[in-house]
C-alpha cells in the first residue's frame, strides 16, 4: 500500500461505506443473530447464504467479512468509481469479472460511533489455512476489545497507544484525548493505522511513531497508557510474528512495561495493560508481579484466566497455522519442555493497571476473579481507585452500595445462618464471605452514624468487647470501600 492510499482515498471509501449501510448494526440485521454468531466462530456459510442478493451491503459483507469472490458489477456497486484504485492500491485484488479482498475493511460500533477498521484479512475461515506472515497486522479481536472495555474513559490531555497495531486503541483513545501518540515496530501496522485515522475522520492528533516500546516517546509522559504487547509467553525461538510475539523469554515484555511505564506517566496518570504472566511452580504470582511496580505507585490486578502449559501451547501452535505441520509435535514438544525448565506451572491472563499516585503507602490489589463481570469494566477500575484513596476511620459515615447483596446458607429452620456471603450485583461483581460483626456493619451502612458507632452497637447487641471489636473491625471497614461494598 502506497501513501497516496492516506492522502486521496479514505473519504470516499467512507462515503461508499455509509451510503450501503456497511455498519456493525446493519451487518448484524442482515446476518441475523445465527449467521452473525457463526461468522464470530469463523464460518461463514450461514451468512452466505443470507447474503446473495446482490445488494451493496451484502456484496461488502461477502467481500470483507466472508472473503469471498464478488462480481465485478457488484464490487462496482457497492464501490462505484473505487475498484480500479482500491485495487491499485492493494486493498483489492481484481481479476477478469470478479474482485477479491487483500485487506479486511471491518464495521466497528465504539463509543456510540460507527467506525471501520481495516486490518490484514482473518486468518483460518471455514477451517482453512491460518499461517499468517511476520509481519501480519490483526484486526479486532477479542483481545483489543478486552482492553478497549478496561481502559479509562475520562478526558485527558496526552495518552499513548503502545504497540498500535491497526489502530484500534487509538481509535478510542482520540475519543476523549487532547493528542494520542501510537507506536509500533512493524511499519505495515503503521500505514494501516494512518489509513483507519483517516478513514474515520479522526480529528484528535494522531501522531504515528515506528519503533520498540517505550523508544520513540523517550523523555515523554502521558496521561495514560493503554496497552496489549505481544506477550505470548514461549523460549522466544523459531519464526516471530510481530503482532503476538516480543522476541523477549517468558513474561519478560510484560515486566519491562510495567517497570517502565512509571518513568512515562504524568502525576496520578494511568498504565493499563492486557497481558499474560507467567505463574510460577507454587502458584505465587501475586508476589512477582507486585514487586515489578514502582515504590511510588499503586497496582490493581485482576486475573481472569489460568491456563495450563499443554492447552496454552496448543492454542498459540493453533493460532500460527502449525497445527497438524511436519514439525508441529516438535514444537509442542519443545515447548513445554522449556515451561518444565522455568519452572512455570500455568500462565496467567488478565489487566494490570498501574496508576503513578506518588503515595508513600502504595496500594497493591491482585485478585484472582475468573467470573463473570459487567462490560465495560473501566468504571470498576475507576471505582477501585476513589476507594484507594479513601481515609476511612472510626468517624467515617460510610454508605453500603446500591447493588449490594446480601445471600445467607443454612439449613432449614436454623435459628442462624452458616454462612454470610455479600456480593455485588454490578462491576466486578464481586463476593466476600462476612460475618455476624462484618454482615451487621455493613447493613447499618446508610450514612447516619459512624463506623465507630456502628461498631459499638453491634458490640452491645453481641455482648462484645468495644474497644476489641472497633481493633478488629475498622481495618474491615477499609477493605470492604476499597473493594467497593461501601462508599465513603
Amino acid at each position: 500500500m502506497s501513501s497516496s492510499t492516506i492522502a486521496s482515498l479514505p473519504h470516499r471509501l467512507r462515503a461508499a461505506l455509509v451510503m450501503a449501510g456497511f455498519t456493525y448494526d446493519g451487518v448484524a440485521e442482515i446476518l441475523g443473530p445465527e449467521a452473525h454468531q457463526a461468522l464470530a466462530r469463523n464460518e461463514t456459510t450461514p451468512a452466505l447464504r443470507r447474503t446473495s442478493g446482490g445488494w451493496p451491503l451484502e456484496t461488502l459483507i461477502r467481500l470483507f467479512l466472508l472473503q469471498t469472490p464478488v462480481e465485478l458489477d457488484a464490487a462496482e456497486r457497492a464501490l462505484p468509481g473505487l475498484v480500479a484504485r482500491l485495487a491499485a492500491e492493494g486493498v483489492l485484488e481484481q481479476t477478469v469479472g470478479e474482485v477479491a479482498a487483500r485487506l479486511d475493511v471491518r464495521p466497528y460500533a465504539a463509543d456510540g460511533d460507527n467506525l471501520w477498521v481495516v486490518s490484514d484479512l482473518t486468518p483460518g475461515l471455514d477451517g482453512g489455512p491460518s499461517r499468517v506472515g511476520p509481519d501480519h497486522v490483526l484486526g479486532i479481536s477479542s483481545a483489543s476489545t478486552s482492553l478497549a472495555q478496561m481502559t479509562l474513559r475520562e478526558p485527558v490531555g496526552r495518552s499513548l497507544d503502545l504497540g498500535t497495531g491497526c489502530g484500534v486503541q487509538a481509535l478510542h483513545l482520540a475519543q476523549h484525548s487532547g493528542e494520542v501518540v501510537a507506536t509500533d515496530v512493524n511499519p505495515r501496522a503503521l500505514r494501516i493505522a494512518r489509513l483507519n485515522m483517516d478513514l474515520n475522520r479522526i480529528e484528535t492528533p494522531v501522531d504515528v511513531r515506528q519503533g520498540s516500546f517505550f523508544e520513540p516517546v523517550a523523555g515523554e509522559r502521558f496521561d495514560l497508557i493503554a496497552t496489549n504487547p505481544p506477550f505470548v509467553i514461549s523460549p522466544a525461538t523459531g519464526e516471530r510474528l510481530v503482532y503476538r510475539d516480543s522476541g523477549l523469554p517468558g513474561d519478560r515484555v510484560v515486566e519491562d512495561i510495567v517497570r517502565a511505564a512509571p518513568d512515562h506517566l504524568t502525576e496520578g496518570g494511568w498504565c493499563q495493560v492486557l497481558a499474560n504472566w507467567v505463574v510460577p511452580t507454587g502458584g505465587a504470582w501475586q508476589e512477582r508481579l507486585a514487586s515489578w511496580a514502582a515504590s511510588d505507585c499503586d497496582l490493581f490486578v485482576v486475573q481472569r484466566e489460568l491456563v495450563d502449559p499443554a492447552a496454552y501451547v496448543e492454542l498459540w501452535l493453533k493460532d500460527a497455522g502449525l497445527h497438524g505441520a511436519p514439525d508441529y509435535l516438535v514444537r509442542y514438544d519443545t515447548w513445554l519442555s522449556w515451561f518444565e525448565e522455568q519452572g512455570i506451572e500455568a500462565v496467567g491472563f488478565g489487566w494490570i493497571n498501574l496508576r503513578r499516585s506518588g503515595s508513600a503507602d502504595p496500594v497493591r490489589d491482585l485478585l484472582e476473579w475468573p467470573y463473570d463481570v459487567e462490560q465495560p469494566i473501566a468504571p470498576a477500575i475507576r471505582e477501585w481507585a476513589v476507594g484507594a484513596d479513601a481515609t476511612v476511620g472510626l468517624d467515617s459515615r460510610l454508605v453500603v452500595r446500591s447493588d449490594v447483596r446480601q445471600e445467607t446458607q443454612g439449613a432449614p429452620g436454623a435459628a442462624h445462618p452458616e454462612t454470610v456471603v455479600l456480593r455485588q450485583q454490578r462491576g466486578l461483581r464481586r463476593a466476600r464471605q462476612a460475618d455476624t460483626v462484618e454482615a451487621a456493619l455493613v447493613g447499618a451502612c446508610d450514612g447516619d452514624l459512624t463506623v465507630g458507632q456502628i461498631l459499638d452497637a453491634v458490640s452491645q447487641l453481641l455482648d462484645l468487647d468495644p474497644a476489641e471489636t472497633r481493633e478488629a473491625y475498622l481495618p474491615t471497614a477499609r477493605e470492604l470501600v476499597r473493594e467497593g461494598f461501601l462508599t465513603a
